[in-house]
């Protein structure tokens, strides 16, 4: 995440700890591990319309292999079990914000800094038709 913050001139290293001690939630975050060893963390907690998808990072040497992917796909299934929407805020211009676009995350509104995102409760039926 640094890389992305400091391309976009917000980089601060007390306020990136200070926030992630703010809304920290270990009750709702979950360790990724790969081959037995640390890879990363997330965090999914409720909402009062759905889910928070927070906390998402993955050690630099595992990203791009679809690690990312398998543990979205996953986490998706099981909010899917209930459907509700599921909301994150990505960095403008993150690699990131790919990933969720490919699991079916849509941008609700944007700033110079960051993206929101929503993906809408999929239902398991087929897709919708297009007008």
């Amino acid at each position: 995440m640094r890389p992305d913050l400091e391309r976009l001139g917000r980089y601060d290293e007390h306020r990136v700890r200070q926030r992630l001690r703010d809304s920290f939630s270990p009750r709702h975050t979950s360790v990724i591990t790969a081959d037995g060893d640390f890879a990363g963390c997330v965090t999914v907690r409720p909402a009062e319309e759905g889910w928070w998808l927070e906390h998402f990072y993955l050690a630099p040497a595992l990203q791009g292999r679809g690690l990312g992917s398998a543990v979205l796909r996953r986490l998706l299934e099981a909010i899917d079990a209930d459907p509700a929407p599921v909301r994150l805020n990505v960095l403008r211009g993150s690699a990131a914000q790919r990933l969720y676009e490919r699991h079916g995350f849509t941008v609700e509104v944007q700033d110079p800094v960051d993206v929101f995102m929503v993906r809408r409760p999929h239902t398991g039926g087929p897709p919708a038709a297009s007008p």
